[in-house]
């Protein structure tokens, strides 16, 4: 008689290996069939992630990062003197960039903060007070002299070409944690520098676009989805919306394989689920008078981006992907764009700065801040230099700072460096493709196979650049 060549124990071992190749091939066909039936399913990331969700806190017009976070005390020595300079502006303009400029030193005063010591002015005291939390690169480097092309390449990866914008990417990656709520909000955008462009999906399906709420430099009033047939009772709408679909589905067969199509029937369901979810989730009443409070609701001048930061953490919380805060105006000057009277500055930091220490209060309080990134910044920097001898500082893409905090990232850490006058990074340069790359790292997706087929090339966020900062993750 021929032995058995398994034993009891291999050949329950080799069965419950086999049920757990069915039982994982089927999560996969499963997630595989709901992304084909909507694409806004929730799908698997590459690897395990650091983070689920990403707030960026928009500051449009560029702070200046020798005002705030950068300390360099060779410009108050050097305050007043005349020093040559490569000025980017000039550099892109006629290819020239050599000129002599007045050293400008510093309108806020530098301090060392927390049990880190990171080094910041007291332009933003609340946001100082977390800076056991905050990551700064020091050395952020980008593309765009101009405010349009930079907060073009800021937000898609390009300066000038149609290109999907950071959280379509992040969505078409990741999809949405919520069936009833959009995966990538952006609150309060502005019309100008890209306007649309900045939260659209370009080449995408157009279901991975930003659902904008309010605009940049508006009341805090705009800051809702109304409800679009609140007059009618329930079982009107949902007959009209039923009827519409019909007549939506009769298209779509007439023009199979429309994409475009496609998009705009899923985005009328969508809207029809975010009817019933989305007011809920923006509605602020439900808070308690100490959280509002706490955000600077209320009061000026800080409610209107105390609402937005509030609706941040709450649509964070109801499971959006990709939320996008913008602090701007409406128009083509943004707000932080000080050519000159660089002390409007401080207006605009208080504004911003409750709010802001609000929200990494909060998140930390609710255990959301550990895979949750926050990511504060500009399109670029300042210059070290009075622009014309004025009062302002001019813009600085070759140079300045930003912050991260929570989801996976190192807390009271700085990385990198400007040179001794805070004009140009010199030290570990992060250029804003490395920091797009590092960004989708930490929500498990690799920015190399994170591409999209379009005109008979793969596309991805980083183009063909673009490295992880392994340094900076925790």
């Amino acid at each position: 008689m021929i032995p058995n060549p398994f034993s009891r124990r291999a050949a329950l071992k080799s069965a419950a290996c086999g049920f757990g190749y069915l039982a994982l091939a089927g999560l996969t066909a499963g997630n595989a069939q709901a992304a084909a039936l909507n694409p806004l399913a929730p799908r698997f990331p590459h690897f395990a992630p650091r983070a689920k969700r990403v707030i960026f806190l928009f500051m449009q017009g560029g702070v200046s990062h020798v005002d705030s976070f950068d300390y360099k005390p060779t410009l108050a020595k050097q305050d007043g003197k005349m020093m040559p300079f490569d000025d980017s502006r000039q550099l892109a303009n006629t290819g020239k960039g050599g000129s002599s400029q007045r050293i400008m030193k510093p309108l806020w005063d530098f301090a060392q903060h927390g049990q880190s010591g990171r080094w910041a002015s007291n332009l933003f005291p609340e946001i100082n007070r977390h800076v056991d939390d905050l990551c700064f690169i020091h050395s952020m480097q980008t593309e765009g002299v101009a405010h349009g092309p930079a907060t073009l390449f800021l937000h898609c990866g390009s300066t000038s070409f149609i290109r999907p914008s950071m959280g379509s990417w992040v969505t078409y990656g990741l999809g949405s944690e919520n069936d009833n709520l959009p995966g990538f909000v952006s609150i309060a955008p502005s019309a100008g520098n890209g306007g649309p462009r900045n939260y659209g999906s370009a080449f995408l399906p157009a279901v991975y676009q930003g659902t904008a709420v309010g605009k940049a430099g508006g009341p805090a009033s705009d800051l809702i989805i109304r409800n679009l047939a609140a007059g009618a009772t329930s079982g009107n709408q949902r007959r009209s919306f039923d009827l519409l679909q019909q007549f939506n589905a009769e298209q779509l067969r007439q023009h199979p394989g429309d994409s475009e199509m496609e998009a705009v029937i899923n985005s009328y369901e969508l809207a029809w689920r975010m009817q019933g979810r989305a007011p809920d989730a923006l509605d602020l009443s439900k808070e308690s008078p100490e959280t509002l409070t706490q955000y600077g609701i209320g009061a000026k001048p800080t409610d209107t981006f105390g609402r937005q930061c509030l609706m941040a953490r709450r649509l964070c919380e109801s499971g959006v992907r990709y939320i996008q805060v913008t602090y701007g105006d409406s128009g083509a000057n943004p707000a932080w764009d000080q050519h000159s009277n660089l002390a409007k500055h401080g207006d605009h930091a208080r504004a911003v700065d409750r709010p802001i220490g609000a929200l990494l209060a909060d998140l930390k309080s609710r255990g959301l801040l550990e895979d949750t990134l926050v990511w504060w910044g500009g399109e670029f920097g300042r210059t070290p230099y009075a622009e014309k001898n004025g009062t302002g500082r001019d813009h600085n893409p070759g140079g300045f700072t930003v912050w991260l905090a929570g989801g996976g990232v190192k807390p009271g850490f700085a990385y990198g460096a400007t040179d001794e006058f805070g004009h140009r990074a010199i030290q570990d340069k992060v250029h804003m493709h490395d920091l797009h790359a590092t960004v989708l790292h930490l929500l498990g997706l690799d920015h190399e196979k994170l591409t999209y087929r379009y005109a008979g090339r793969d596309f991805r966020l980083t183009d063909v650049a673009g490295r992880v900062v392994n340094e900076i993750i925790a």
